[in-house]
């Protein structure tokens, strides 16, 4: 198996949570010739209110994209590290000393935190059959829990995308 790394910032400027990528190349399965890149969608939350009862929800993505040479059938899986939290239990956001807890989930109901499968998270797996090519983009499901008392400013946390063939 080949591992690639991909990073991706969120930063929490004005209020407005957003994903910055780069093209990452990423590795086949051995026995196959193939092209891949992964690229993240940015995530705006908008402007975070310490005093809504509600969380704070967004989307974006993670895509996949991969021309095969040499078709083979196979599965990928994509993973999302903790960021500098260090666990999956609840990512942070950090502004110098202040922290504003939020994580990201690979459901809409916001019940499965994507990781890599240990500490209670779930990775993504993804099958591809016998094609010349794969594209396949995933949704990242993102919550700022409601009622944390934080001060303004820009809040940003680094997340790194690891895709396993």
């Amino acid at each position: 198996m080949n591992l690639r790394h991909f990073m991706f910032l969120m930063a929490m400027l004005a209020g407005a949570l957003m994903f910055a990528s780069s093209p990452a190349e990423a590795a086949c399965a051995p026995l196959s010739l193939c092209s891949c890149t992964v690229t993240a969608s940015g995530v705006s939350f908008g402007n975070y209110n310490v005093v809504n009862a509600s969380p704070t929800d967004s989307t974006g993505t993670v895509r996949v994209q991969c021309t095969l040479l040499v078709a083979l059938a196979g599965s990928f899986t994509v993973d999302l590290s903790t960021g500098s939290s260090g666990t999956y239990a609840q990512r942070t956001l950090r502004n110098g000393p202040s922290v504003l807890d939020y994580n990201l989930y690979t459901d809409v109901a916001r019940t499965q935190i994507w990781g890599n499968g240990s500490g209670g998270s779930f990775r993504i797996t993804r099958n591809f059959t016998a094609l010349l090519s794969v594209d396949q983009t995933m949704t990242v499901y993102g919550r700022i829990r409601a009622g944390q008392n934080v001060p303004a400013g820009s809040y940003s946390d680094t997340i790194i995308v690891t895709v396993t063939y």
